[in-house]
């Protein structure tokens, strides 16, 4: 397992916390989400033979937020 952190730009509310964990969860690998809203960060914990780090951010840019 792995983790990395993503500096997300454009969350201003719980809503946004929600969806961009539940966007990174429904990635195939990922066993762990964290998202801080006072941070504007994800931590994400995830099998790197299964997932990879571009996915991450298509889905969360997807959602409508910025991965910086």
């Amino acid at each position: 397992m792995e983790t990395l952190q993503l500096n997300i730009k454009g969350m201003t509310c719980g809503g946004c916390v929600n969806s961009v964990k539940g966007v990174l969860q429904k990635i195939p690998g990922v066993s762990s989400v964290d998202v801080s809203l006072e941070q504007n960060r994800a931590t994400v914990i995830y099998n790197p033979e299964q997932a990879k780090v571009a996915q991450f951010k298509a889905a969360i840019e997807d959602a409508g937020f910025d991965v910086v």
